[in-house]
């Protein structure tokens, strides 16, 4: 049975002879399906390699935006973090001044404030109004200070903290030495729960609120004028700074252990020229309604 084929006629240009070759429709059916093929599998290559840099623009694109988000953020974080600054060095102004002049902290007003618009000022406007309070500040302290020099005497007429008096004026048994040794004692010491408001008995000036040495521990001092001077020690808190003007009752400190103590108590004095008097002669027809004189150990 006879195949069938193609028959492909060569010529040779100069010599002119014929050549015929004799192809077989299988191996023309074979060529042509490998062609295919392989346009099917150079298709798919490039078309695999023409997605593979279009993600790889898409990638290094979206890194330089990563990049450019990242560098943003820190530059937020930087602001943020500045007026996070600014902010709590005005609060903590804003705190000092409150208690230097007695602001009130709650808004009063009606209950339906809310819709009369928003209260919170602007940056600038802040800005204004912590100049302003700095300025004032300083006058009334240049002001305050002042007044240590005058004449004026403001005399202790209130007990500085509501407790029980445990040792009084004068010599007694020092509780830190050996047994029989006595001290002179410079004041008073008044017994009562540490975190019980220490209140200053005179008006005056804040001349030292610190922790000192000598077994006071944390301590304020308050000048009154005439060389007359109160003093709060063992504190575990102070509400007060130096130059801060006070007046008769308002809350100084807490009354703590710190320093050289067996139990929670105020040590109390009184000062006369650098000199300690008996604080007694004071807290004798002081404002305090809850002792006797039954309590007295003097």
């Amino acid at each position: 049975m006879n195949q069938g084929y193609f028959v492909v006629v060569l010529a040779h240009s100069i010599q002119g002879r014929l050549r015929r070759i004799h192809i077989p429709h299988q191996a023309v059916y074979v060529i042509l399906l490998l062609a295919l093929l392989g346009g099917v599998s150079v298709f798919g290559f490039v078309a695999s390699y023409a997605r593979m840099v279009w993600k790889v623009g898409n990638y290094n694109t979206l890194r330089q935006e990563a990049d450019n988000l990242r560098v943003r953020y820190r530059d937020l974080q930087k602001k943020v973090s500045e007026k996070d600054t600014q902010l709590a060095t005005l609060e903590m102004y804003a705190k000092e001044v409150s208690v230097a002049y007695g602001i009130k902290q709650k808004l009063e007003g009606p209950a339906d404030i809310s819709a009369e618009g928003a209260l919170v000022p602007t940056f600038p406007e802040s800005i204004q109004d912590y100049s302003f309070l700095r300025r004032a500040d300083q006058i009334s302290f240049k002001h305050n200070a002042a007044r240590r020099f005058q004449p004026t005497v403001s005399r202790p007429s209130v007990w500085p903290v509501v407790g029980r008096l445990m040792d009084g004026f004068g010599k007694r048994l020092d509780p830190f030495a050996g047994e029989g040794e006595r001290e002179f004692h410079t004041g008073v010491d008044i017994s009562a729960p540490p975190g019980v408001a220490v209140k200053v008995t005179a008006d005056g000036i804040v001349t030292l609120a610190q922790p000192t040495a000598g077994g006071y521990g944390r301590m304020v001092v308050v000048d009154h004028g005439g060389g007359l001077e109160t003093y709060y020690a063992h504190l575990s808190h102070i509400f007060v700074q130096v130059g801060q003007g006070v007046r008769r009752g308002e809350t100084i400190g807490a009354v703590g252990s710190t320093g050289r103590v067996t139990a929670p108590h105020l040590h109390y004095e009184v000062r006369m020229a650098g000199n300690p008097v008996n604080p007694y002669n004071y807290m004798k027809t002081a404002i305090f309604d809850t002792a006797s004189k039954t309590d007295f150990p003097f």
